[in-house]
């Protein structure tokens, strides 16, 4: 692992460095930086990837991210833990770092992002679609929402390949939503697969109270047949 430090519009992210060989951008999931996410940078560097991975919660300053468990049950902390970083990481502040994290990898870019990660990665893909050639998204919510910044509205942008692993049970991201989602990246004509995993919304990252062994070790496998199929061609 290298850490970096890298230079955005309006600061500096701390990032971190993973393998060599064609460019991952990491997007983690609503929890922050800590080593369950380390812990998948890891694994797509040891498997010939330079992956990148920057700490998308840095406009907080220096923090500890909570227990993981605790969040998924425990009502009070997940209240408090939402409400500080609600505004440390909005969409448009995380596509305007974005350029610079681009920056910061050479050639074609794929992108993989988990839980808010994974709505990201899908308005990266539409944000900067000369670079990002392909993007996944696994237990992702709010892709269809009434938001103006909703990602489905983004669909005629995007020119990557996508990825959606969906969570069975996933308030955030509905069935009502899942079929406006479609609808929009049909009606644009996006090459994308979406999967529903019969898991909870939640359960890639080892330190969940939901994570899903099975259904994450799926999840290496389709989201290795993207990264092959886009960057290995």
């Amino acid at each position: 692992m290298k850490q970096l430090s890298i230079t955005t519009d309006d600061g500096v992210c701390p990032a971190y460095e993973y393998g060599a060989g064609p460019s991952v951008l990491l997007y983690i999931d609503g929890l922050g930086m800590r080593p369950a996410m380390h812990a998948i940078g890891e694994r797509l560097g040891a498997a010939g990837y330079r992956v990148l991975v920057p700490d998308l919660f840095w406009r907080m300053g220096a923090y500890t991210a909570p227990d993981a468990t605790k969040v998924f049950t425990d009502p009070a902390i997940r209240a408090d833990w939402w409400t500080r970083v609600r505004g440390a990481a909005s969409s448009a502040w995380i596509m305007s770092d974005t350029r610079a994290f681009l920056d910061a990898l050479p050639g074609p870019v794929a992108i993989t992002g988990y839980c808010m990660g994974g709505r990201m990665a899908i308005s990266a893909a539409a944000t900067y679609p000369d670079r990002v050639v392909a993007a996944a998204a696994y237990h992702p919510g709010g892709l269809a929402t009434d938001a103006d910044d909703s990602p489905h509205r983004l669909a005629s942008q995007i020119k990557a390949r996508l990825y959606i692993g969906a969570a069975s049970e996933d308030p955030s991201f509905s069935d009502e939503e899942q079929a406006r989602f479609r609808a929009s990246l049909d009606a644009a004509h996006v090459a994308y697969q979406l999967e529903v995993y019969p898991a909870k919304h939640g359960w890639v990252p080892n330190d969940t109270a939901v994570h899903d062994a099975a259904a994450a070790e799926r999840h290496w496998q389709t989201l290795e047949a993207v990264l092959a199929s886009t960057l290995r061609k």
